[in-house]
Parts: C-alpha cells; structure tokens; sequence
C-alpha cells in the first residue's frame, strides 16, 4: 500500500503556510489528507495557525489565545497579500466539499499547557458539519493524543514523537506509552527513523508515518520505507515522486 499524503500546513514550502492560499492550493491537489493546527481564541472561536504566538509568522506579537476573532482578522500573515488567518469552520467549509482528510494539529498554549477545553470545541465544530469521521487529530502531548484515541468517531488520532522524546525514551518506552494510553498511531521524524524501527514498531502493532519530509531525497525515503502517511511542505513534489 503506498503511503497517504498530507500537505503540511497547507504546503508551506510551496504557500505561506496555514495561509487561505495555501489551503485553496491543497484543496485542489490530490493529497490525501491536508494539516493544520489549531488554537482557541479569547472569545471562544478556534483559529488556524502554527504557533502559540503570532511574532514568527504574521506582523502582530503575543499569544494568539489573548486575541479576540475580531481582534486576529486585523492580524496579516506573512508573506501573504494582506491575508489573515482562517478560523476551524472556515478550514472545514472549504474541504467539506473535497475527498481530502483533515489531519489537526491540536497545539498547547505558549507554556506548552494544554488548552482547556480545546479538543471538545473543535469537536463540535466537526460534527455541526459532519466532518468527525473526515478528520484525524494529532498531538506531539501524549495525553492529548490519548484524548483523542479514546473519542469515538473520528478518522484516527496520532501521537507525534519527537526527537528528543525518542532520544530520552527509545522505541521500548514509546511503544510502552502507546500501549498504556491506548495509543495505535504514531509519527516519528523521518530523519530518526529507519527500517529496523518500523519493523520493531509494526511487530508491536503500531502504525506509522513520518512528518517533517520536506526534500525530495526525505520523500523518497519516506515512501521506500512504506510509511502509512508523511506529512510534507511540498506536496507538489510529493505527488510527483509517489507518482
């Protein structure tokens, strides 16, 4: 089976990412699934954008959390033509219409706590339009993706390990949390995983894929090693290589 696409935010090496742009652009390739990541707003609306703080990637500084929706719309993403960022309902509107999954990215606050209430919300989200069993949530926070796991309905959830989780803990621990926390999917960083370590991952009944698979050399690999889905900056070239 070939492995699924995602087009990481929306395709950030090819679209400033998690930009409208960006997500029209995937909305018409044929990825498999599309990436985002979500915070809440001050007024209870959930937006999408990458970080905790809006300094990286808009022309405005601070959490993103103490912002009203009102208050973001005035907010310029960079690289972008005056555009701001989309909110979850508008994200789900525009793919609704597409066979593409949704693959969201639930973010913690700038402390790394995560949000009260966040994962619900955007629940309800999803399901005012019928989208719960279109989406897949991932989480780099272990009792995040456990959350998710363990809610019935939707497409998936993943727990993102990172390299410094994976370096702290080896396969034998990461394979240990998943299985205490009823986790099945994981996604390892493409440059800290090899054949040996998906076959090990397999044995112990878990899926994997791998994210951060941004250059032609890291897609190839990525597809050779028979991932389940990789998540890529450039899902033009990804398309082409998978062919």
């Amino acid at each position: 089976m070939r492995p699924m696409i995602a087009s990481h935010r929306g395709g950030s090496l090819q679209w400033p990412e998690n930009s409208p742009t960006a997500f029209r652009n995937t909305a018409d390739l044929p990825v498999d699934q599309v990436e985002f990541d979500i915070h809440p707003t001050a007024d209870g609306e959930i937006v999408v954008i990458h970080d905790a703080t809006l300094d990286r990637t808009t022309n405005a500084s601070g959490p993103v959390a103490t912002r009203t929706l009102a208050e973001l719309r005035s907010v310029t993403l960079n690289g972008t033509d005056g555009e701001s960022m989309l909110t979850l309902a508008e994200l789900i509107a525009l793919f609704r219409p597409t066979p593409i999954t949704l693959r969201m990215e639930i973010k913690p606050d700038p402390q790394h706590r995560p949000y009260p209430g966040l994962l619900q919300a955007a629940l309800t989200q999803l399901d005012a339009k019928g989208m719960r069993a279109r989406t897949i949530i991932t989480s780099f926070q272990a009792d995040t993706a456990a959350a998710a796991a363990a809610t019935p309905g939707l497409a998936g959830a993943i727990w993102l390990v990172s390299p410094l989780v994976q370096a702290d803990i080896g396969l034998d621990g990461i394979a240990a949390v998943a299985d205490e926390m009823d986790i099945r999917r994981l996604g390892l960083r493409i440059s800290h995983l090899d054949a040996s370590m998906m076959a090990e991952l397999r044995l112990r009944g878990l899926r994997v894929g791998a994210w951060a698979v941004n250059d032609a050399a890291a897609i190839k690999r990525a597809i050779s090693l028979g991932v389940d889905v990789f998540t890529t900056d450039l899902p033009s070239l990804a398309l082409e290589l998978r062919g």
